[in-house]
């Protein structure tokens, strides 16, 4: 933990430590700090500020690069160093604060996060200060002398004296350039070499030992050393004393402007309106298509473009539409590899998936592209990857895509962008942390896939893609199986039911037996014709056709004629041809039948048979006689075989070549189930289909609330002593040995199992003491629970 940053976290007001805990979620997460100094902790936490830089606009990382530059930093002297005025700096300092990043100290020093200091190895491309190499063990008092000689300052034996007089000179450009005038040939461009492209070059270790040449010249005079001998760098005030005192580092206070052209909102609206029903529509008919052919997969893992060309023919997408609707549905859980079947089928999920209203079913969808870590469209030397296969840019294409999305909607309302090389540009400044490269690569193709979804018209963003947008900081990662807080999001509902208000619930039946919907149809009218008819076109007017063989494969799927024609009535008036063709189907349906039997019974005695048939304890085998030697069963083999002899009879399985076919029993293995399937080929078991798809967690703390809460908390400075006290006095019932690391509950926050006396068990964290309870946090209960001290009774690790 830093000191310093808990030092400043004390001297903040509500509101400003209230912005710092809604700009830092991770510091609210569960179990959400009562201490400062636990709230210290967690902002200090590396992954934590990482991900916090991530987030932060490109002023933000230069000042923050700057103060590990410009010695003891203030407001006035980074702008000074930037040749900026003042004003321009205080605004975006004030956002390093709000994010626990920066702060400043009581003398107005600004301190950088540790955990962000970290990111630059070498700021500004410079070096480590001088008194890191002349404090070096490799540096030796002859040595140090030497230089103190060249340089013209006294040595008296005071080592620290005489680094900080050589550290003087040699950062003071007017002394550098009276050194450099006597430098021999070549020194200058060697030092220009180290300054600008530095501070670390490798070099010929040879050439320092040279008398005479430009860098034995160099590392004489304190410009240059060697910690290899065939690597040299250069100290940050030789550095920037070469630049030059006209040096400035970049700073770009405002983003780039991006061209835009006004839009009618209207059509921005209606493009929305059709792009989003047949997302869900096209995504259903894509997992129907699996679940009658398996997808298999390459040896390399993910799908061949073959399948991904045949699926797109027999559903009526185009290529980009399945293979986005592929790699989402595999991200959403709702298509998974199956060891049985060889290949990808559809999920139970699925099953519940369809049943869902249309809006639930498209949140579904959109928010497992938001979390997805591939890009569908990408092409890479012009050629696209192959579906749900590996890709080694991983969660740096889920957030190229969350930040394009996102600088699209801060373009005004009404407007589109003109220019993709002005928005890329845009988004670079709005996440300068995102690989340049990766993101001018995905870039097009996350436009092209949020045109797909319905996400964008044209070049504008709907408002389906503003309220997704939003959800930026909890898009989750693609190994959630859901993520509530983006499918139940208050706004993309209302979004997401208003872009499928305008779906087609009926159908115009026509005396050619073909249905036609003008418009998007909803998803239930597009199940029941996809039942009943072939589909023969998609697009702004979608046409089924009837034929015998898709009413007999509606009749088997347990339909009656009355019926169907009922559920065809309901979306439109059924013409007299079509009830003809339904009712001539349906009267030549079942003319042969095809029973299903568990297994054969065979003896040569027909009376042993017979007793078999009537035997009233063998009834739950449903035996039937279908000649005088030959009886079925409606129980499997196994289960025949053994229900026989368990009353005294001896049967023999027969292989299907007729021979007695004995064999060990082996013990039963378990069901292979459904698999998910991740990007590269890898797989994980679905999770249990009776557990709820969608949990919403515990909400957490307001921060405004919880920054009041956290400034009234008292915290005195040595609290372990009266830890101690309190526990050994009230909870009785512990052992020394456990009452010790209830404390370690209390004072340290880790996590211990207790019981209580009636039996109650818990893991807890975080204690406090209140009087005679503890007041902790319970993992079981997601909130602070108060535990009487007297009433523990065990307290145990916990891992």
């Amino acid at each position: 933990m830093d000191d310093h940053l808990l030092g400043w976290l004390r001297t903040l007001d509500e509101d400003r430590l209230g912005r710092v805990l809604a700009n830092r979620p991770d510091a609210l997460a569960a179990p959400w700090p009562r201490r400062l100094g636990t709230l210290a902790q967690r902002l200090g936490n590396g992954f934590a500020a990482m991900e916090a830089l991530r987030a932060l606009p490109l002023p933000c990382l230069q000042l923050a690069e700057v103060c590990l530059v410009v010695a003891e930093p203030t407001p006035g002297r980074l702008a000074s160093f930037l040749g900026v005025p003042e004003k321009d700096t205080l605004d975006w300092l004030d956002h390093l604060y709000d994010h626990a990043l920066a702060w400043p100290d009581e003398r107005g020093v600004i301190h950088l996060s540790e955990a962000a200091a970290r990111w630059w190895a070498a700021p500004l491309g410079l070096g480590e200060r001088l008194e890191h190499y002349l404090n070096a063990w490799t540096i030796s008092n002859d040595a140090l002398r030497a230089l103190a000689r060249k340089l013209g300052v006294p040595y008296n034996g005071n080592k620290r004296r005489t680094i900080a007089r050589a550290s003087e000179v040699l950062s003071d450009p007017a002394h550098l350039t009276a050194v450099l005038a006597e430098a021999p040939s070549g020194a200058r461009d060697l030092l220009d070499s180290f300054a600008w492209d530095g501070p670390v070059r490798d070099v010929d270790g040879n050439r320092f030992v040279i008398p005479g040449s430009a860098e034995k010249w160099a590392a004489d005079h304190g410009l240059l050393y060697r910690p290899n001998w065939n690597v040299a760098e250069m100290p940050r005030e030789v550095a920037l004393a070469v630049r030059g005192p006209g040096y400035r580092p970049s700073f770009t206070p405002r983003p780039p402007e991006v061209a835009t052209l006004p839009v009618d909102p209207a059509e921005v609206d209606h493009l929305m309106t059709l792009a989003a029903p047949h997302v869900v529509e096209r995504c259903a008919a894509l997992l129907d298509n699996a679940s009658k052919s398996p997808l298999p997969l390459l040896k390399t893992g993910g799908v061949g473009v073959r399948e991904v060309r045949r699926v797109a023919k027999e559903t009526g997408c185009d290529e980009d539409e399945t293979r986005l609707l592929l790699e989402i549905c595999a991200v959403a859980r709702l298509l998974a590899w199956d060891e049985a079947s060889s290949g990808l089928v559809p999920t139970e999920r699925f099953d519940r998936w369809r049943l869902d209203e249309g809006s639930a079913r498209l949140r579904a969808l959109l928010s497992a592209w938001w979390r997805m870590e591939r890009s569908s469209l990408r092409r890479t030397d012009g050629r696209y990857g192959t579906v749900l296969g590996d890709d080694q840019a991983g969660g740096s294409v889920a957030r190229v895509r969350r930040a394009v999305l996102s600088c699209l909607a801060h373009l005004p309302s009404g407007t589109a962008f003109a220019d993709r090389a002005g928005l890329v540009r845009d988004v670079h400044w709005h996440a300068p942390l995102l690989d340049r490269a990766l993101l001018a690569e995905c870039a097009g193709a996350v436009l092209d896939e949020a045109r797909l979804l319905g996400l964008l018209a044209g070049d504008a963003l709907t408002d389906l893609g503003r309220a997704l947008a939003d959800l930026s900081g909890c898009a989750g990662d693609e190994n959630d199986d859901t993520v509530p807080r983006v499918e139940h999001d208050p706004q993309l509902v209302e979004v997401s039911t208003r872009a499928l208000a305008s779906v087609r619930r009926s159908a115009l039946f026509g005396p050619d037996l073909t249905a036609v919907v003008t418009g998007p149809p909803s998803a239930e009218l597009a199940a029941l014709l996809d039942r009943t008819a072939e589909r023969e076109s998609r697009g702004a007017a979608s046409v089924w056709r009837f034929t015998p063989e898709s009413l007999r494969r509606a009749l088997d799927r347990g339909y009656d004629a009355d019926e169907l024609l009922g559920e065809l009535s309901e979306v439109g008036t059924v013409p007299q041809t079509l009830e003809y063709l339904v009712r001539d189907v349906a009267r030549r349906h079942g003319e042969v039948t095809v029973v299903s039997v568990g297994c054969v019974v065979q003896a040569a005695d027909s009376a042993l048979l017979a007793e078999l048939a009537a035997h009233r304890r063998l009834n739950r085998l449903g035996l039937r006689l279908l000649a005088p030697t030959v009886l079925v069963s409606s129980a499997p083999p196994e289960r025949t075989l053994s229900t026989l002899r368990e009353h005294g009879y001896s049967p023999v399985p027969v292989a299907d070549t007729g021979e007695i076919a004995i064999r060990r029993t082996r013990g039963e293995e378990p069901a292979n189930g459904r698999l998910i399937l991740l990007p590269g080929g890898q797989v994980a078991e679905l999770p249990d289909p009776d557990v709820p798809a969608h949990v919403l967690a515990e909400p957490v703390p307001d921060p405004r609330e919880h920054a009041r809460r956290l400034i009234e908390a008292a915290e005195p400075a040595d609290r372990s002593g009266r830890t101690w006290a309190i526990i050994g006095r009230l909870a009785t019932r512990l052992p020394t040995a456990q009452q010790s690391l209830l404390g370690f509950v209390v004072d340290r926050g880790v996590r211990a199992g207790v019981t209580l006396a009636d039996g109650l068990t818990a893991t807890i964290s975080h204690g406090e003491l209140r009087g005679g309870v503890l007041d902790a946090w319970c993992e079981e209960a997601g909130d602070y629970l108060e535990f009487p001290l007297a009433e523990i009774v065990e307290v145990r690790a916990s891992p």
